[in-house]
């Protein structure tokens, strides 16, 4: 091999040396690059991440009734969803001319309504921030019952309800008045307490036409009251409700699920729920405990 070649030889190897090298630097800053991409292709993802917010606060809808006061039929169906929102929901409400539009009703009048809310401390207004709902938001004057499916509903709202039980049976004899076309009904058992305490406040019995009960999800009766949910998820178009109060004494089952003592007085009430038919669908029989309930009627004179 002539000298020339040698060098030539020598000089392809250098280059190929220097190829592999250049290749491996190559590799390095790509696998760097495919890296700075992944850090921050993650980084995009951890912003993207939502971050979770409360559900705005929505009131129900309401259906008016001109013969009655629109404030006091617009305070009890906010009371009612106040009473009755999910526990993460937001505690602010929508402003008084979002209120208004809602329930198709003037801001004045609106206005009447959310003072009347104020006054039981089930809410606060703010000037500038807002009207928002008391975290101990509760009961704390009678419900004042002026003929308002609201009303009954409002009164029901805001405790925490145990379904013990339901199934159909043969009508019990003190109801067969109600349902006179029906063989069976759909018993509904439930005990409410106070979500503060968690005592015990009452537990009540609902009798249901078989057919209205098909329609029943048992799970929406942990969260709203019956009357609730026959109207709002069932769709009764409920014409009217009658209710009795009386006083009597506990018996042995309202005794132990109150925690009363047997034969302590109990305020029991029934409710008659009656569709736009004039059909009974439902029928309420709740005990109250006594130190837990205050009822109190309203007649207009005009």
């Amino acid at each position: 091999m002539t000298e020339s070649q040698e060098r030539a030889g020598a000089d392809a190897r250098r280059t190929d040396g220097g190829d592999a090298t250049t290749g491996t630097d190559a590799d390095a800053i790509a696998g760097a690059g495919a890296d700075a991409d992944a850090i921050a292709g993650a980084g995009a993802d951890a912003q993207a991440v939502p971050v979770p917010h409360p559900p705005a606060f929505a009131p129900d809808s309401l259906v008016l009734n001109r013969k009655l006061p629109l404030w006091y039929q617009v305070s009890q169906s906010l009371r009612a969803s106040i009473l009755g929102r999910p526990q993460d929901a937001s505690a602010r409400l929508p402003t008084e001319e979002q209120l208004a539009a809602h329930y198709g009703v003037s801001v004045l009048t609106m206005r009447q309504a959310l003072k009347e809310l104020e006054a039981e401390g089930l809410i606060s207004r703010h000037r500038r921030r807002g009207t928002f709902i008391e975290p101990r938001a509760r009961r704390v004057s009678p419900v004042r019952l002026l003929g308002s499916v609201d009303a009954i509903v409002a009164q029901q709202s805001g405790e925490a309800t145990t379904v013990l039980g339901h199934g159909p049976t043969a009508v019990p004899g003190d109801l067969a008045e109600f349902f006179p076309d029906c063989a069976e009904v759909t018993c509904y058992r439930r005990l409410r307490r106070d979500e503060a305490s968690d005592e015990p406040t009452n537990w009540a019995e609902n009798a249901v036409r078989p057919d209205i009960a098909a329609r029943i999800d048992v799970a929406d009766l942990e969260r709203w009251p019956m009357t609730k949910v026959l109207r709002d998820v069932v769709g009764v178009r409920i014409s009217r409700i009658t209710d009795t109060v009386e006083a009597r004494l506990a018996d042995p089952v309202t005794a132990e699920l109150l925690q009363v003592p047997l034969l302590s007085p109990i305020l029991h009430y029934t409710g008659v729920t009656y569709d736009e038919g004039g059909h009974v669908v439902d029928v309420a029989r709740i005990r109250y405990r006594g130190d837990r309930f205050s009822f109190s009627v309203t007649v207009e004179a005009h």
